[in-house]
């Protein structure tokens, strides 16, 4: 029997029996085999030693692929935990996945740990690596693990649990080995344990079981991996760069927002700095929206219960809620919305249309408010009430594929013009629970990939992690220090179209469901703004700058600065007029970080010029003052924004 395997590029390789991951990339070059990781088949990830019996489209994951780095990051987790067990027999281990730019796993321990322990953890870490294990899968019954995991509870509870057979059958767990130790997992991993060359457990901390707050806590080790020194290195110094950057810190610096015990955890307040900054983030975001074919609309903060349960949301979403609002005067409950997506289906909802009005696309800015866990609240970046750029898309399944690939290219180039231009993103595909068919699924996933593709945005596949309604693309943006934040989302939906019973009359005046395509751009505007000020350490550009220029007086120059004021009236300018040196001027105009600095003295009243300090370029005196005024205008240009730029 011939065994047909497509690569990526179209090739096609025959075989003349089963042929692991393994023997195709040893087949195409020895220099592939070298820097292979594992191999993916129609979506999903599997070992190098996975043996293929029919005919099937394989790509070859290698170092150099988004995806490695999660299988090396999950492969660090598991000798992250043998070596753990090798010092300490009698802990309990509980789950380890990889996460952004590394890897944690849970322990129970007789004893707590320090941190003074992570580096005898590190160097044991290091004599597995030393040791070249190979990582084996197996399958056995659940009855069978039980037994083999009997002194761990937290692995029994696993077994026990649905969570531990996903994939694998109803009465069946997969494990993976290397040397004696053993471990629940469905893969797949690094080859060999040699592979896990540069790492760094970062630090402790407390963890809940299974994140329930009624179980019991368990310590959490950190950690980060990298296949060359140079990547560690680099995230190694990007850390303590980041200290130096933090949103929070940078905010009460610029007088940009602020919160209070009033307020609760989870909300801030924009000062009247902070409310220039969003605004015209808002301003620029909407605008393009508008010229690119999307209609504005505006949606209340609150529904009726009945809304959100044809939605799902009280079903699948209810413990992110808040509380039922209820009144006196009728019994009709309420909730504030955590998700605008139910709106704006009621605006569609609200007339009859026809296919040659898709894709119908509605904008809004809109607040949203959803009861996340105190320990996981983090300044702008992960609040209880936040304000969210979210897009709906009505569209044809004929149109999936060149919608998505519009979306994505607005959504990239958009976010070029704020300055994050290192996209990546993240392709979540088909988990165990879903809706719709497969063959939707398949037409979805395919055109979100091609899409990626198509446009040369690097991306990994994070295999079963879409919603139950769709799969869906996350972009991430590099920042000046190459961390990652995601951003943006493309998600696909076929649920809500049918809870909601919405249609259009197709060309045959038939009606018929369309798609509907969710898009979060920035993600929300506060999150953005933190972002925003880590990347450019607070030094916005002139644009997007709160004050743009701060005008310092040197001596009696009222009528000069009078013209300027004018000339400049279309920008956001302040004015230090103070009667003190201007070294303290210019240093409190530099603590503020404003782009900008005019100074203007007798003298430039007479020779009619200015001096200028730009942030970033060299100080200049004595620039005639048209001159001035066109340099300014260049500095503060709004970048513009073109969807196929």
């Amino acid at each position: 029997m011939t065994i047909d395997i497509t690569l990526p590029d179209g090739t096609i390789r025959n075989y003349e029996s089963p042929v692991t991951g393994y023997e195709i990339a040893e087949s195409i070059g020895p220099r592939l085999l070298k820097d292979s990781i594992c191999i993916e088949i129609n979506n999903n990830f599997k070992d190098l030693s996975y043996e293929i019996t029919d005919n099937n489209t394989v790509r070859i994951v290698t170092k150099k692929d988004l995806d490695a780095l999660n299988i090396l990051r999950h492969s660090s987790a598991h000798i992250l935990a043998q070596a753990v067990l090798n010092l300490y027999p009698d802990a309990q281990y509980g789950v380890g996945p990889s996460i952004e730019n590394g890897f944690y796993y849970d322990f129970l321990f007789s004893k707590p740990l320090k941190e003074s322990d992570l580096l005898d953890i590190e160097l044991e870490m290091k004599k597995i690596v030393k040791s070249s294990q190979n990582f084996v899968r197996s399958e056995i019954t659940k009855k069978d693990a039980t037994k083999l995991f009997k002194k761990q509870t937290l692995k029994i509870e696993l077994i026990e649990s649905a969570e531990s057979n996903e994939g694998v059958g109803n009465d069946t767990v997969s494990l993976y080995h290397n040397d004696e130790f053993v471990d629940l997992c469905m893969g797949p991993h690094i080859p060999n344990t040699s592979l896990l060359k540069y790492f760094k457990l970062t630090k402790l901390s407390g963890a809940y079981w299974r994140g329930d707050e009624t179980n019991i806590q368990l310590q959490r080790i950190y950690g980060t991996s990298w296949f060359s020194k140079e990547d560690l290195n680099t995230y190694l110094i990007q850390q303590e760069e980041a200290e130096k950057r933090d949103h929070r810190k940078l905010g009460n610096e610029l007088d940009l927002f602020t919160t209070s015990e009033e307020l609760g955890s989870g909300n801030f307040l924009w000062k009247p700095k902070g409310a220039i900054l969003r605004d015209v983030i808002e301003s620029y975001s909407k605008k393009a929206h508008m010229n690119n074919g999307y209609s504005l609309v505006n949606t209340p903060h609150i529904g009726k219960s009945i809304l959100w349960e044809t939605s799902g949301h009280l079903d699948h979403y209810s413990e992110n809620m808040y509380p039922p609002i209820s009144h006196d005067e009728n019994n009709e409950t309420y909730y504030l919305k955590p998700m605008n997506c139910p709106f704006h289906i009621l605006v569609y909802k609200s007339d009859l249309h026809s296919y040659k009005e898709l894709p119908l696309r509605y904008f809004e800015f809109g607040s949203v408010y959803r009861y996340e866990k105190t320990g996981v609240l983090h300044g702008l970046l992960r609040l209880r009430g936040f304000t969210q750029d979210d897009a709906h898309i009505f569209c044809t399944t004929t149109q999936i594929n060149d919608e998505v690939k519009t979306l994505l290219s607005f959504s990239v180039n958009l976010l070029g013009c704020y300055g994050l231009t290192e996209i990546e993103a993240d392709l979540s595909t088909k988990p165990n629970k879903y809706i719709g068919s497969d063959s939707d699924w398949e037409n979805a996933t395919n055109s979100l990939k091609q899409s990626l593709t198509e446009l040369e945005v690097p991306f990994k596949t994070a295999e079963g992690e879409g919603a139950f309604y769709g799969p869906k693309i996350d972009l991430h943006a590099k920042d000046a220090i190459g961390r990652r934040w995601q951003l943006s989302t493309i998600q696909i939906d076929f649920a809500q179209p049918d809870n909601f019973n919405i249609e259009y009359v197709n060309s045959e005046n038939k009606k018929e469901r369309p798609v509907m395509i969710h898009r979060a751009l920035l993600g929300s505007v506060e999150r953005f703004t933190a972002v925003l000020l880590e990347h450019y350490a607070g030094n916005l550009p002139g644009w997007l700058s709160p004050t743009q220029i701060d005008i310092l007086t040197i001596g009696n120059v009222e009528e000069y600065k009078d013209k300027l004021l004018k000339d400049l009236k279309d920008y956001r300018v302040s004015i230090d007029n103070r009667n003190i040196r201007l070294g303290e001027k210019i240093h409190n105009s530099e603590k503020s970080k404003t782009p900008i600095q005019i100074i203007i003295g007798e003298q430039d009243n007479k020779k009619d010029t200015i001096a200028l300090n730009i942030h970033g370029e060299d100080n200049s005196k004595d620039i005639d003052y048209k001159e001035g005024l066109k340099i300014i205008r260049n500095t503060l240009k709004e970048p513009e924004f073109k969807l196929n730029g």
